[in-house]
């Protein structure tokens, strides 16, 4: 719906004759809209902050036109957290917390989402363009770890046969994070880089062992740029070009109509008998829908199937 200009920024470098790729990001405009649109207990946005920095370090790697939708379905107070960013680096996210739930302030992620066990990370790579018949790629894993980081490294080790490692830092107004990914190996070379397996190995542990010097005050009061310099100052990197993340929710109302669909005639009929007609309130920004009889009647007379991906919003009855 609505895009907010930000000043946010993502940067890409490399380690020249190395075996390491990495990105820092800061991306608190984008975080800051999220947040004007919910009131969210302070553990929640934590979890949730972390969440939109990791998803839009591992879109910047897509390629391909599309979105990852990344997301925790917990077994606690929290029941879901959903991030969506596409190859612009456009983001949504929200979260979904169990009725009357009371979230305590430093809550850990087990206990808002894993509290029984129970607790999935599922990544879903969605395609713009997709050939007929063509479904997502989807991803799932039980919640393995404790904090946002090491879920999502151990999905990426696990599922993509990928080292990676990530430092995530959130609070009320800014969200930053680093990226570092070890480069895979072809024949002893890493993406045309020649060098032995050993001295990629000892330049993947020296970057980790760099980063993770860093402090959550140091990574959330300095800029990225002093930040790059003052860990990697030794190495020779190659910067790129940076990109710049921003908020945007992709919903419509066409999409809040597929939503009513897969919900069922007898659940909309029931909402319009009790109210006249159907609002629905977008999960991400807040957008409010609202559909008669009318509208309702032309839904369910259309024969084309309906599909919806992520939750966009909340029938209001």
């Amino acid at each position: 719906m609505t895009t907010v200009a930000s000043r946010d920024t993502l940067q890409k470098f490399i380690f020249d004759n190395a075996a390491v790729r990495g990105e820092f990001i800061d991306i608190s405009a984008t975080w800051r809209e999220v947040m004007s649109h919910h009131a969210y207990p302070p553990a929640v946005k934590t979890v949730l902050g972390q969440m939109v920095a990791a998803a839009a370090l591992l879109s910047a790697n897509l390629k391909f036109n599309g979105s990852i939708i990344m997301q925790i379905h917990g077994d606690g107070p929290v029941r879901l957290l959903v991030v969506e960013c596409d190859s612009e680096l456009r983001l949504r996210a929200t979260a979904k917390l169990a009725p009357d739930t009371v979230v305590a302030d430093d809550a850990t992620l087990p206990a808002l989402l894993n509290a029984h066990g129970k607790g999935r990370f599922i990544i879903t790579l969605d395609p713009a363009d997709k050939v007929p018949g063509q479904q997502p790629y989807q991803g799932i894993v039980p919640l393995d770890g404790d904090d946002v980081a090491t879920v999502i490294e151990n999905y990426m080790l696990r599922s993509e046969q990928l080292d990676t490692k990530l430092w995530l830092a959130t609070d009320d107004t800014t969200a930053r994070g680093l990226l570092l990914q070890k480069l895979p190996h072809h024949g002893g070379k890493a993406e045309a880089m020649p060098l032995s397996e050993d001295d990629a190995l000892e330049t993947w542990n020296r970057a980790v062992l760099l980063a993770s010097t860093l402090k959550q005050e140091e990574m959330l009061s300095t800029d990225i740029d002093t930040l790059m310099q003052r860990l990697f100052w030794e190495e020779t990197i190659r910067v790129f070009e940076p990109a710049h993340p921003s908020f945007q929710c992709s919903c419509t109302r066409e999409k809040v109509g597929n939503m009513l669909k897969m919900l069922g005639r007898q659940e909309v009929d029931s909402a319009l008998e009790e109210l006249g007609n159907v609002g629905v309130n977008c999960d991400f920004c807040g957008q409010h829908y609202d559909f008669d009889k009318v509208d309702c009647a032309q839904l369910f007379a259309s024969d084309a199937p309906a599909e919806v991906l992520i939750p966009v919003g909340d029938i209001k009855h």
